[in-house]
């Protein structure tokens, strides 16, 4: 649910003279859909409540091919809902309340098959770290909304995305793990290092950003289909740059992302 308003409001204040939308959301239906968009064949694993937000929520998923075999309902807690005020600027400030997707629990996972796994931290840390053991192929974790993580799991990631923010509340235990630490910059690009030595690097295209929500996903799901296709990791930092400066052009979160046609022929003009 998005309110946009002139500027964002200070601790305490209220402002006012906003507009109103609501949107299809969530850290991994997000990354989901934009990796479909991509070319990617995806499923989805999460849960739902059977309110009324469920449907929105899993609608432009299913519409797009996403498969939602494994986004479960229950009937116990809402559909999680993001509320965020953006600013002309296209800055933001979120809180989530994660309802359902709070409740995802190991036992509910089933990876087999899967060339590369991303998670969130938007479900249970044991679920992560589940998924971190048990997956086959390569393990993306976007370590987003961050928050304290036990000791393993980054070790047990092959990439970690991450901001700037998130980079610096998470930096021992970045600093010491074997996993590509990729720190997204936003207007200046985004890096990539492995234990602190940087590995790569891709500037951003220069573009009218008029909503940054979803333009990290973008990000994370563009540079995950590009390792999986075999391209190094300056090509697929720069065709991540590209996914996330793209989706920044417009409103939305989920219908931000772009296809795979759309980002080949922006970046062929860039």
């Amino acid at each position: 649910m998005v309110a946009t308003a002139p500027r964002l409001p200070r601790p305490g204040e209220t402002v006012t003279d906003a507009s109103f939308a609501v949107h299809p959301g969530g850290k991994g239906a997000n990354q989901a859909l934009a990796a479909r968009r991509l070319g990617a064949d995806v499923g989805l694993i999460a849960r739902v409540g059977t309110d009324a937000n469920s449907g929105l929520a899993l609608d432009l998923l299913r519409r797009d091919g996403v498969d939602l075999d494994r986004a479960y309902r229950d009937r116990a807690h809402q559909t999680g809902v993001a509320l965020i005020v953006l600013d002309e600027a296209g800055e933001n400030q979120i809180a989530v309340a994660p309802g359902a997707n709070r409740h995802l629990q190991p036992d509910d996972l089933d990876l087999a098959g899967f060339d590369a796994v991303i998670a969130q931290l938007e479900v249970p840390t044991d679920t992560v770290m589940s998924a971190a053991a048990t997956t086959q192929g390569l393990f993306v974790l976007n370590a987003a909304p961050v928050r304290e993580l036990p000791p393993g799991l980054i070790q047990a990631c092959d990439v970690v995305v991450v901001n700037e923010g998130e980079h610096h509340a998470l930096a021992d235990a970045l600093a010491g793990t074997d996993a590509i630490v990729v720190t997204t910059l936003g207007p200046r690009g985004a890096r990539a290092q492995r234990r602190s030595e940087e590995i790569g690097f891709a500037s951003a295209p220069t573009v009218n950003a008029i909503d940054t929500v979803g333009a990290g996903d973008a990000f994370t799901a563009a540079f995950t289909v590009a390792l999986c296709e075999g391209r190094d990791i300056s090509d697929a930092l720069a065709w991540a740059c590209a996914a996330g400066a793209l989706a920044a052009t417009r409103r939305g979160a989920q219908p931000s992302l772009p296809t795979r046609t759309e980002l080949d022929d922006f970046m062929a003009n860039l």
